[in-house]
């Protein structure tokens, strides 16, 4: 099966070469499509510079900053791929863990693929709060869709593209994962959690979801569990 990642990305000159370089590395990717979305620092000049000289590497470009989950929504209705990763450019995740992300769809046990960061992986100590905001989300999102996930917010996605393109996704920011992770479980799709490495960055680093972002969460979550 054809594997599409999708990388959206936003001022982030500092970490796409090297997320591109990591992506490339796996051998794995046949189509890695980066979402520009427009950054102001550089970081699509370095795209436009590396797109040439990789083959896989297609360059989608957001008019203006539309937010994370439109440019996530660009990227998913371009793929061509059997598959679709949605992969952040910040170096949290680790492309090495794409095997343990395909093998419960190549298994044929699973349409769609989350990778936990709390089912026992390493992971950095820090961003306390973060980590109880993110269960708290988790903890709504199994009660409302009577689900058992670990992590609803997680950033490795993985989705079969006959799966996930014909669902209607409204995002913009960060309310990708809630919206997407409701409209999956309403639909009985089959979710299979793997367990996969972190390595957060706070936010003197560069970190971009906030308080107003787990608020936008709440609010998906319930808006979806009575609306498509």
């Amino acid at each position: 099966m054809r594997l599409s990642v999708v990388i959206p990305v936003f001022n982030e000159k500092d970490t796409i070469r090297e997320i591109l370089r990591r992506v490339l590395a796996t051998g794995l990717a046949e189509e890695i499509l980066a979402v520009d979305d427009g950054s102001t620092d550089g970081t699509r000049a370095i795209l436009e510079e590396m797109a040439p000289h990789h083959a896989a590497l297609r360059l989608l470009l957001q008019p203006r900053n539309l937010g994370k989950g439109a440019a996530v929504r660009t990227g998913i209705q371009a793929a061509a791929g059997d598959l679709i990763l949605i992969q952040d450019a910040d170096l949290e995740y680790d492309p090495r863990e794409y095997p343990a992300l395909l093998t419960p769809i190549e298994e044929g046990r699973a349409d769609v693929v989350y990778g936990s960061r709390f089912l026992g992986g390493p992971r950095r100590t820090t961003m306390f709060w973060h980590m109880v905001a993110n269960k708290m989300l988790t903890l709504m999102t199994n009660i409302l869709y009577n689900s058992i996930l670990s992590d609803m917010e997680t950033g490795y996605k993985l989705f079969r593209r006959e799966v996930i393109q014909p669902i209607p996704l409204r995002c913009r920011r960060f309310d990708f994962e809630p919206e997407v992770t409701a409209k999956l479980l309403k639909r009985r799709i089959r979710i299979y959690e793997v367990p996969i490495s972190f390595d957060p960055r706070e936010y003197s680093e560069g970190k971009k979801i906030g308080l107003k972002d787990a608020f936008a969460a709440v609010w998906t979550l319930f808006k979806y569990r009575f609306v498509d």
